[in-house]
């Protein structure tokens, strides 16, 4: 997907201005005042039906009216009269328009529906739209400000190569003047509003295209159209660029108010996580930290594999950063045992494995303080180094030697994410950012940040997700029972175990001991989902009273609790045993589709959440992915002398499961195997039980 068809919008070389206001400070004048002020190179034409000039410029009553091609448009009319100027916007062969304009679906259904209006209008003729309700855009490049925040006055945009991408025009503006405050360059941003047409994918899809633009950070309530937000970030992930993203709606309360904002879909929480993990993206958890990585991404240096060593004159600080670091899954190896043994004969009472702790006394000489930052980066070839100094590195007597020291050392190695982690004056730390370092007061901020490169580092490094063909097999018409949930895996090569379904308790019996004993008996209906809550399952049956008198049991239990339930018999299966119980599954994620699940079964699903997730389909190898991150693991791999159990067998059924969720189509809700026994290496992987949902306006 190519995102070009933003350049009108990002960059227009005419713009006319409708409910263009004479006052600058209000919502029509501020664009036009923006614009002359940072020299907007092209004409800007304002439309006021009451004036013949406007700040200045000529203006014209209509948009009919102004000579010429106009390529963008800037709507700040009542909502009463916005749809009759997106038509002429449309009639003017406008090519796209941004509308201030609010009253749409983010207040009712009737503006919902007006807002419907707008954007097939638009789209039919070609038009790209941004907004409705949104607070505007602004290429400071080129003095394109069609925007009407009021956040110019204490300053305007640094150059810089970092863009911003954001579903709320406020906190967008925010994020800028944050950015601006700290000396970060934010040339373009761009806030999307009710997305009626122009959604926060394309916006990040377009930087991730724009040459001027290396860093994206992005703030999201939801996620409208799903192919654009993906294809963007594949985009974005292509071309080494990093995409840093705050997704709120974590809460149920967040999620409410998400929608009633912009009438945003928020989706499943869990879902846009894995989402945005296995598209490359770092979801942050708040504004600082969002920052923290632009910043540090700016570098442009991506380690893979990432590792960190630290230099510290504090040994607590060392600590710190270390139990920082294991929270964020960031690698700090020891340094080589030669090297620590030549750090021990500069300073005998060092600590020199990682962190690296070179105590207070070696600002006593400071050349010790470079050998040791040299030895950390020559000798431990870690990819990314904190050095943490405290005020120390902030003392008139000791900065300016010991950015000699320090300078000499990074130069030797530009390839390295280097961080220094002091607190002094504001002008001193100026002093070294203005030396080119990278300066965080609080180190465990500079490890959440190196942390968040590696794995920038590694999404780059990987190919192309290739998609597998989905599977095809045939839905049945109704709601399906257990039987005919196992037919349907069985046509899509997950094995089921040899069982039969009885509808007396004399041929349960005779099937009991065809199978070999001992047996499960199940419930099978397709009105009772689950069996076990009314005694509908008996496990471990052996001879043929106990297998007859547990069907009896069964029907009798199911017509007590369900009597209204079709009952179609027993299922008798044989009791597999050997193997560990896990779960695989798909779901309909509202905004993304299917999404395929993994976890181990029992109590790790239901109480620990050891979950994976990935949007279907996708491979074996991705499938085995997922199950090697489940923090049960090691029980599939063979702890404590448990046998290795069949994981390429779980991660074929995995892949199969995706692979037919992907093909099947809306019908299709969810699919459940629960358990699925994982055999000893070599042996396979057997459902267990499954349970098949489809839409209800399809299913009986």
């Amino acid at each position: 997907m190519a995102f070009g068809s933003l350049d009108s919008l990002l960059a227009p070389k005419s713009v006319a201005v409708l409910g263009a206001s004479q006052d600058p400070r209000r919502i029509g004048g501020r664009p036009i005042a923006y614009m002359l002020e940072r020299d907007f190179p092209g004409p800007i034409l304002p439309v006021n039906p009451n004036r013949e000039t406007v700040q200045g410029l000529r203006a014209w009553p209509r948009l009919a009216d102004v000579p010429g091609e106009v390529e963008a448009a800037i709507i700040a009319v009542p909502a009463e009269a916005a749809e009759q100027a997106v038509a002429d916007c449309i009639a003017k062969g406008v090519k796209a328009a941004i509308m201030f304009t609010a009253g749409f679906a983010e207040v009712d259904e009737a503006g919902a529906e007006r807002q419907a209006r707008l954007a097939a209008a638009a789209r039919a003729a070609g038009m790209r739209l941004l907004g409705p309700n949104t607070l505007g855009l602004f290429n400071a490049r080129i003095g394109w400000f069609p925007i009407f925040s009021s956040s110019f006055e204490n300053g305007w945009p640094r150059p810089g190569r970092i863009g911003i991408a954001s579903q709320s025009g406020a906190y967008g503006t925010h994020l800028f003047a944050l950015a601006r405050d700290r000396g970060l360059g934010t040339p373009v941003l761009i806030t999307t509003g009710n997305e009626a047409d122009v959604t926060l994918g394309e916006a990040i899809g377009w930087l991730a295209e724009d040459e001027g633009t290396d860093v994206i950070v992005a703030y999201a309530e939801g996620v409208r159209d799903a192919p654009s937000f993906l294809a963007a970030l594949e985009t974005a992930r292509q071309r080494r660029k990093p995409v840093a993203i705050i997704k709120v709606g974590r809460s149920a309360l967040g999620a409410r108010a998400a929608a009633s904002h912009t009438a945003s879909l928020a989706g499943d929480d869990s879902v846009t996580e894995a989402v945005l993990r296995d598209a490359g993206a770092v979801r942050v958890r708040n504004t600082e930290e969002l920052l923290d990585i632009a910043e540090v991404a700016t570098r442009r240096i991506y380690p893979c594999p990432n590792t960190l060593g630290v230099v510290t004159i504090s040994g607590g600080a060392g600590v710190l950063i270390a139990d920082a670091a294991d929270a964020a899954g960031l690698a700090m190896p020891p340094m080589p045992e030669e090297a620590q043994a030549r750090l021990k004969s500069l300073v005998p009472f060092c600590n020199p494995a990682n962190p690296v702790d070179c105590t207070a006394q070696a600002f006593n000489d400071l050349s010790v303080i470079g050998a040791f930052a040299e030895s950390m980066l020559a000798d431990g070839g870690y990819a990314s180094a904190i050095a943490f100094f405290t005020q120390v590195g902030a003392s008139r007597s000791i900065a300016p030697s010991l950015r000699e020291q320090l300078d000499r050392v990074v130069s030797r190695f530009p390839d390295r994410l280097f961080i220094l982690s002091v607190t002094g004056p504001a002008e001193t730390l100026a002093a070294w950012r203005e030396a080119g370092y990278l300066v965080f007061e609080d180190p465990t901020r500079a490890v959440a940040a190196v942390a968040a490169m590696g794995r920038f580092g590694e999404a780059f490094a990987r190919p192309p997700a290739a998609r597998p063909e989905p599977l095809a097999a045939p839905l049945p018409t109704t709601r399906p029972d257990e039987v005919e949930a196992k037919r349907l895996l069985e046509a899509i090569g997950i094995r089921v175990p040899e069982e039969r379904l009885c509808t007396s308790a004399e041929e349960a019996a005779d099937v009991a001991a065809a199978l070999g004993v001992p047996v499960v008996l199940k419930l099978v209906s397709p009105d009772i989902v689950h069996k076990s809550d009314i005694g509908g399952v008996r496990l471990g049956l052996a001879g043929p009273q106990a297998v007859r008198s547990a069907y009896d049991e069964i029907i009798a239990a199911a017509q007590r609790h369900a009597p209204h339930a079709r009952l179609r018999g027993v299922l008798v299966t044989p009791m597999l045993s050997g193997g560990v119980e896990c779960l695989i599954g798909v779901t309909r994620d509202r905004v993304f589709g299917p999404v395929a699940m993994v976890a181990l079964g029992g109590v790790f699903v239901e109480v620990l959440r050891d979950t994976a997730l990935r949007l279907c389909p996708f491979g074996e190898a991705d499938a085995m992915e997922m199950i090697r991150s489940l923090r049960g693991f090691p029980l599939l791999d063979g702890a404590r002398g448990r046998p290795k159990a069949d994981v390429a067998a779980l991660a074929a059924a995995l892949s199969r499961l995706s692979r037919f969720a992907a093909g099947a189509g809306p019908r299709l809700v969810g699919v459940e195997v629960n358990p699925i026994l994982v055999l000893p290496e070599g042996r396979g992987a057997v459902a267990l039980d499954a349970v098949v949902t489809l839409e209800e306006s399809h299913a009986a």
